[in-house]
């Protein structure tokens, strides 16, 4: 029960310490979505994670790209665009190791994202 116990709190410690921020997608429906994830930045690009294609994340990205990211302690109008594979599984998760380090390897051994896809988020006010 110790282990267990310790093994949860170290798992939400890595998800949960360093930057998260929240998408809000909307679904077949028209109704939001939030999804907490991690966001990593390169050269002014903003990039997010799907962790696999099935995710309804995802699917609500690609029925609909304008999303709407809390970060920074407000919530911006953004467009999220897919990156082919595996260039873009490739590069999400070289920029999420190097962001976050000993949590992206942790989360790497519990969850499998060897077919994550990466997003990029481009928002008006960025």
């Amino acid at each position: 029960m110790g282990i267990a116990l310790t093994l949860g709190a170290l798992t939400l410690l890595a998800l949960e310490s360093g930057e998260v921020v929240i998408v809000r997608t909307r679904d077949p429906a028209g109704m939001p979505v939030e999804t907490r994830t991690w966001i990593a930045d390169e050269g002014g690009v903003a990039w997010i994670e799907a962790a696999t294609p099935e995710r309804a994340f995802l699917q609500n990205v690609l029925a609909n790209p304008e999303i709407e990211l809390w970060r920074g302690g407000r919530w911006r109008r953004c467009r999220a665009a897919g990156t082919s594979n595996p260039e873009g599984h490739e590069h999400i998760r070289r920029l999420l190791a190097a962001k976050y380090g000993w949590k992206d390897c942790w989360i790497g051994m519990l969850a499998d994202t060897r077919r994550s896809l990466g997003l990029q988020v481009a928002c008006e006010d960025a």
